[in-house]
């Protein structure tokens, strides 16, 4: 028998297992990607008298998947905070503002005790970011990781604020979380070098949140002193006009009325003022102007007198007027006026 034919057969197998070997397909590498579920960073009510901490949090979320024969994957990620859309910076501190553009000032921070800002490497005066690594088993199937980070934040005490709700949005540029992950085919990988350097692959994805406080509208009656007509004698022949003051002070853009109501000894809508326990009054008026042509009441809107809270001191003139022509048994005439203030 001609040994050629066989020999030629023998190759032929072998070229047959070669090309059969070289088309059996290569182990999948597989794909991770990260997402981010944010919280908000409210603070609730602020007045500014004291600090007020709270907290919001990222939840993180990595996913491999693919048919792969990765027995662990490892993440190493870090999260940028930068300003804010209304924010002066990440050291001046970042601020809130409300819908006048008046300021309120917080800082968002990496650790608990509220010492080491929470930075960007966009921004070199605090390039900090936080670093978090993450490892979880991806079997052949694939498999998640999760993890998360919390924003300590903080709205320090000051002076000076404006009434409204607060607040910066952190969208678009101002966060982003940079990630890079490991892959290898069995066994545990090293972490990346860093977030944005080394391992199998990586991307950049943000975590959009809204930095928020709400400042109350608020006022106080600081004092209001006495409206005395002072000693008359004989009887009224002719006006006698007096004044008297009233200081409040209430939250910066806080709308307010204030109204005199009508005293102790009141006969319908006149005023009067009584001699002691007996039935002797003496009649008089309270009014908003100089020319003592507008009354002052209670009815908001009608005759109450309406302004806006400066964060200040304000005083306000209660011009008074005992009208001629009056007789009445002598002695000290007095009434109280309650004074409201209306926010």
């Amino acid at each position: 028998m001609n040994p050629l034919p066989r020999a030629i057969g023998r190759l032929l197998g072998a070229l047959l297992l070669a090309a059969l070997w070289w088309c059996l397909p290569a182990p999948a590498q597989a794909a991770t990607s990260c997402n981010t579920t944010p919280t908000p960073l409210s603070f609730g009510t602020v007045t500014g008298a004291a600090n007020v901490d709270n907290t919001a949090t990222v939840g993180i979320t990595c996913s491999t998947s693919g048919l792969t024969l990765l027995a662990t994957v490892r993440v190493r990620m870090c999260l940028n905070i930068d300003a804010g859309v209304n924010g002066a910076g990440q050291t001046n501190p970042r601020r809130l503002t409300n819908t006048f553009g008046d300021p309120m000032q917080f800082q968002i921070y990496r650790d608990a005790a509220r010492t080491q800002i929470w930075g960007s490497t966009s921004t070199p005066a605090t390039p900090t970011p936080v670093q978090i690594d993450l490892q979880y088993n991806a079997p052949v199937l694939g498999g998640s990781g999760n993890t998360s980070a919390t924003l300590f934040g903080r709205v320090a005490a000051q002076l000076g604020l404006s009434a409204g709700l607060h607040n910066n949005p952190f969208t678009g540029a101002h966060t982003r979380l940079d990630y890079r992950y490991a892959e290898q085919l069995l066994g545990t990988p090293p972490y990346p070098a860093s977030c944005t350097s080394g391992g199998t692959g990586g991307g950049s994805i943000t975590f959009p949140f809204t930095a928020s406080a709400t400042v109350p509208n608020h006022c106080i009656i600081d004092s209001a002193t006495d409206l005395d007509f002072g000693n008359v004698p004989g009887p009224i022949a002719a006006d006698i006009d007096q004044t008297s003051t009233v200081t409040m002070t209430c939250t910066n853009r806080t709308p307010w009325n204030m109204a005199l109501d009508d005293g102790q000894n009141a006969s319908g809508v006149l005023r009067r003022m009584r001699l002691g326990a007996t039935g002797n009054y003496l009649g008089y008026e309270l009014y908003r102007d100089a020319g003592r042509t507008l009354r002052w009441g209670a009815a908001i809107g009608t005759d109450t007198v309406p302004g806006t809270g400066s964060g200040s001191s304000q005083s306000l003139t209660v011009h008074g007027r005992v009208p001629a022509v009056q007789s009445v048994p002598p002695g000290d005439y007095a009434d109280v006026i309650t004074v409201t203030v209306t926010y």
